[in-house]
């Protein structure tokens, strides 16, 4: 499992609606995408379940790395290049995955930490795993997905909610739509 996110700002006074309508149009394009495992669409909105920003972020939890090649290289992130400029896209290497018992994702949180420069890698890969199965097991929560920048050794932890997220840390977005042609293949708990 792979992650892949890039995170577009705009203006302050963008019309979000903007890029509603373009999920609306084109969300589908992905919903059988060979090796995606998942897309989410992602949005935030200023002054919005405490965002100081408007974005538009899709996050990724790709099956092969091919089919996320074919993404970037073959045409598919042509459509956000040529719409919004090129952004920088940030990947994980995945640590684990975990389904919870949550419905329709209606908003996705993003957790993004430090890793102590300290201790065994294996205890703290067996941290994150550990944290996403508590994540995964809490009311509301569809899945939980805990991966590593391993060049900033930054933990990225991403989860899907069927209500409002509540005493979570990170940032919320909300899911305007969901691409899940391959999350059934997604090999749940630890990725080593």
């Amino acid at each position: 499992m792979h992650a892949l996110q890039y995170e577009i700002t705009l203006p302050a006074d963008y019309d979000m609606g903007i890029v509603r309508d373009r999920v609306a149009r084109r969300g589908h394009l992905l919903d059988d995408w060979d090796g995606l495992g998942l897309k989410a669409y992602l949005i935030r909105e200023r002054g919005r379940r405490g965002s100081p920003v408007n974005a538009y972020a899709p996050f990724y939890l790709w099956n092969t790395v091919d089919g996320m090649n074919a993404f970037l290289w073959g045409g598919g992130f042509q459509g956000i290049v040529d719409d919004f400029g090129r952004p920088s896209a940030r990947q994980w290497t995945g640590l684990a995955y975990e389904e919870g018992a949550g419905g329709q994702p209606l908003f996705a949180v993003r957790r993004e930490q430090q890793l102590p420069p300290d201790g065994l890698l294996a205890d703290l890969a067996g941290d994150a795993m550990g944290g996403a199965r508590r994540l995964a097991g809490r009311d509301g929560v569809l899945l939980a997905a805990a991966a590593v920048d391993t060049s900033r050794w930054e933990l990225v932890t991403f989860s899907l909610w069927d209500q409002e997220p509540a005493g979570t840390e990170g940032d919320v977005f909300e899911v305007l739509h969901l691409s899940a042609p391959g999350r059934d293949r997604i090999r749940r708990g630890r990725r080593w």
